[in-house]
């Protein structure tokens, strides 16, 4: 087994790490989830161009997009502390 045919094992934890720590309520804890996705995203990129998956690396790209607003969103804490009514 290749070194880029592995990569998918580390992806896979890292995904699961990151998604425990953005769940967080600690901001900190959330950054470094966003962090982590980001890092998940680049492995399943090098992953899916090794396999030829397309449809991966492009939903990955999209992912790393939604996990840098998630990192703005994240360092001024918008939508965190809003109701219901605030967000309609």
């Amino acid at each position: 087994m290749d070194w880029l045919n592995a990569i998918q094992w580390p992806a896979m934890l890292v995904t699961v790490i990151a998604a425990w720590l953005v769940a967080s309520q600690r901001k900190l804890r959330r950054n470094w989830g966003f962090w982590l996705f980001l890092l998940s995203n680049l492995l399943w990129i090098g992953w899916g161009l090794h396999d030829r998956a397309y449809a991966l690396i492009f939903l990955q790209l999209c992912l790393a997009f939604l996990n840098i607003r998630g990192t703005q969103k994240n360092r001024t804490d918008e939508g965190i502390n809003e109701t219901s009514e605030q967000r309609r």
